[in-house]
């Protein structure tokens, strides 16, 4: 079985180390040089461009595309589909919402295409020494691909989860608990800085990570962050959301379930990135309207 990897970001990089590393023969393409040159550097094949990479895959084409959702994976389909014959798989290891990925499956298939779906966790080390892999598809052609999905997975952590689109959502559905967790933790450190110890952040992380029922993989990271920089003093408190968040509370809407944490943990993320505070504005001065109550003036 040979791999074509498209896509050479900070996963996509790890995952086709972690390929070579497993025995899977892996073919690299990116659209800069620099980034194929360097994986070349590591051992791994590098293909120049798309005619060069499908040159160098088997006759049945096992494509695997680890690049941002959206219009993105939808340009590169559309630019690899006249390499591409019937019984062919394209795999999306990105993170793309489910409801596209069924569209693109019901699309390909049309042509006698197979498209999985491989929602993929870990962060970048996961992509190098182990991901977990959360797969939907055709069960005849995951069961096909599961020697793969399974060597570059860490023990156990790979699952087929059904029909296509099933595992881009279960992953959705996993990055919007993460945004709840990783608020949880934000603001509890948040509490422990507010208050009139001294505190050592990295060695409260360290300790929590070992044995505490918060322990995880998150703390681990936040460990390495204060270990780096012990009060946080080079990083703004400003975070980004790649989607999955506001996905998962878009579901929540249309099948009326309540998930308050993810959404308030979303929202929070917003505020984190609002300087002119407007809101708040508002509500000092209807303070200082009805009851004379003090403003903080600039």
């Amino acid at each position: 079985m040979k791999i074509g990897l498209i896509g050479l970001g900070k996963m996509g990089f790890n995952l086709a180390l972690n390929m070579k590393d497993k025995g899977v023969s892996v073919v690299a393409y990116n659209r800069s040089k620099e980034s194929i040159d360097r994986i070349v550097n590591e051992g791994v094949t590098g293909a120049y461009s798309l005619d060069e990479l499908f040159e160098k895959l088997d006759n049945r084409k096992i494509v695997w595309l680890m690049i941002p959702s959206g219009k993105t994976v939808d340009d590169m389909i559309g630019q690899i589909l006249p390499y591409l014959n019937k019984n062919d798989i394209v795999i999306d290891g990105g993170n793309s919402f489910y409801q596209d990925t069924i569209r693109r499956f019901q699309e390909l298939k049309q042509a006698g295409i197979h498209y999985v779906d491989a929602g993929t966790s870990g962060g970048t080390s996961g992509a190098r020494y182990g991901a977990c892999t959360m797969v939907g598809g055709e069960k005849a052609i995951v069961d096909e691909l599961s020697p793969l999905f399974k060597a570059i997975s860490v023990e156990d952590g790979f699952g087929y989860f059904g029909a296509p689109g099933a595992g881009h959502f279960v992953k959705m559905v996993h990055n919007g608990i993460e945004y709840g967790m990783m608020q949880a933790i934000g603001e509890g450190f948040d509490v422990l800085r507010a208050s009139q110890f001294d505190i050592d952040y990295a060695q409260v992380a360290k300790v929590w990570n070992h044995g505490s029922i918060i322990e995880s993989s998150l703390m681990n990271d936040v460990q390495n962050a204060f270990s780096k920089d012990s009060n946080l003093n080079a990083i703004q408190g400003m975070v980004d959301d790649s989607g999955e968040g506001q996905w998962t509370i878009e579901e929540a809407f249309r099948l009326k379930v309540s998930i308050p944490v993810i959404t308030s943990a979303l929202f929070a993320r917003y505020k984190s990135k609002d300087q002119l505070k407007f809101s708040e504005k508002v509500v000092a001065a209807m303070r200082n309207e009805f009851g004379g109550h003090a403003v903080y003036k600039k």
